[in-house]
């Protein structure tokens, strides 16, 4: 075969181990062999010399990239989830509060309850919260169906899986951040390690549990790029400092004016992104673009914007200039909206614990269904006995707060970012808790770049005050 020809082909993982793998990748830098040659001359030791030396000596951590894992999550609460995923270089697949039903007993109970002595409260809780899930479900399925009536060629079955995302959406407001969930994770060596020196440092016993498993399980495949994974004392003494300089000036929870403030966005941030864009396709520099932009009428302005994004199909991915501009939001949403909400990795999220202090939503079909009254009386003793508990569990306290309750976030993220959460966050399908956060969301970025936010992919049939008012009895 001749040399020059291109080549594209798999280093099957049933053939090479990752760290094998990644070795492999990594000396193509320096040798003109192909990577077959490279990796059929390499077995486990030489692998580990190399990543010994250049990885973990030298600090040439890239390469630990090229080594992935697919590793399986069971039986871990939806709390530490939240951490599992935060790690935004990786790929997540979870159950689905939406799709499917929990039971009876499917909840975590932590080793700061048992420790302090509460277990058998907070069982009471966490169980009162799943008794009261189930009888929701049966209650409220019997709306839905109502609503929507079995068309003559459906099954039962074909006809419940097409109503279930409709009750159970409303039902899961009850379900408790204890509830234990199964996941599947895709990621490198580099962002496991980093992943594993997280959940090593983190104040819940759960997460340095997990993070200790998947230590165990991961340096099975790639033993040199994991085993210097520890704590790290920064990740365990920073919080603990802000917490007290918080704690120094004063800050305590409450509810804001407005559940959704635009914090920080560019003035300019219309004219930055056409000169941004237009500097690409010119050989001039971007001062000189940007004073050229600021020169032009709106209806230039509004050409180039049709042009970047005017021929977006559905399915396309718009360019990369569009994250050089970037907002800022401080948001109260439900607990459950922020479960969706934290999938999106690409922006940068700021979140506080979960709390009762901030009440809790109450979805319309809690009343249409008539079990208004059980679901108050649900929420209204979780409040109490979090602020009973909270003192001798501190954050182990979180475990306990429901989907309902509101939960107060920063979110920082560029406009191609928005774009994609807009459009994918408010299309029909999507849960009403996050229909309400993305429009918005897009509703604010319209009024301070109105040119490029009306092409913000979002439908004129409802608007977030409308998703309040059909959904919601109170928020």
């Amino acid at each position: 075969m001749n040399s020059t020809e291109r080549q594209i082909y798999l280093l099957n993982p049933r053939e090479y181990s990752p760290e094998i793998i990644a070795v492999a990748f990594a000396k193509t830098s320096r040798s003109p062999e192909s990577f077959r040659d490279i990796a059929s001359d390499l077995n486990d030791e030489k692998s580990a010399d190399f990543h010994e030396k250049w990885v973990v000596g030298y600090g040439h951590s890239s390469v630990a990239e090229h080594a992935v894992l697919h590793m399986a999550f069971e039986n871990v609460s939806r709390l530490a989830v939240e951490t599992i995923e935060s790690n935004r270089l990786a790929s997540y697949t979870e159950k689905s509060t939406r799709y499917q039903k929990w039971t009876a007993g499917a909840y975590y109970t932590p080793f700061e309850v048992t420790q302090a002595g509460l277990e058998k409260e907070y069982r009471k809780l966490t169980g009162m919260l799943f008794e009261t899930y189930a009888r929701s479900l049966e209650m409220c399925k019997v709306i839905v169906q109502g609503e929507n009536p079995r068309k003559v060629e459906e099954t039962e079955a074909i006809w419940e899986r097409r109503i279930r995302s409709e009750y159970v959406d409303v039902c899961r407001f009850l379900l408790p951040a204890a509830s234990l969930a199964n996941l599947g994770m895709t990621a490198n060596a580099r962002v496991l390690e980093g992943m594993i020196r997280k959940m090593l440092s983190h104040p819940l016993d759960e997460v340095r549990a997990i993070g200790s498993q998947v230590k165990k399980v991961a340096v099975k495949e790639v033993p040199t790029l994991l085993k210097y994974a520890d704590a790290m004392p920064y990740l365990v003494d920073t919080p603990a400092l802000l917490s007290m300089d918080a704690q120094s000036v004063g800050l305590k929870a409450g509810r804001s004016s407005d559940w959704c403030t635009l914090l920080n966005w560019q003035p300019d941030g219309e004219d930055e992104l056409i000169a941004a864009a237009l500097f690409r396709f010119s050989g001039g520099s971007y001062e000189d673009a940007l004073s050229r932009v600021k020169q032009f009428s709106p209806e230039q302005k509004q050409q180039v914007f049709e042009h970047l994004l005017g021929g977006l199909g559905k399915f396309d991915t718009p360019l990369r200039e569009l994250e050089h501009i970037t907002y800022t939001f401080a948001i109260v949403m439900d607990q459950g909206g922020y479960f969706e909400v934290k999938r999106h990795r690409m922006m940068t999220q700021t979140v506080q614990p979960l709390t009762s202090r901030l009440g809790y939503t109450i979805p319309v079909k809690v009343m249409q269904a008539g079990f208004y009254d059980d679901y108050c009386r649900a929420m209204d003793s979780v409040y109490e006995g979090y602020q009973r508990l909270e003192p001798a569990l501190a954050e182990a306290v979180s475990y306990l707060i429901p989907n309902a309750f509101n939960r107060r976030v920063l979110l920082s993220m560029n406009f191609r970012e928005a774009f994609n959460f807009c459009a994918l966050r408010s299309a029909s399908n999507a849960h009403f808790s996050v229909r309400r956060v993305a429009r918005r969301v897009a509703e604010e970025i319209q009024k301070v770049h109105p040119m490029l936010g009306r092409y913000i992919q979002v439908s004129a049939d409802e608007t977030w005050q409308s998703v309040e008012r059909d959904y919601f009895l109170q928020v």
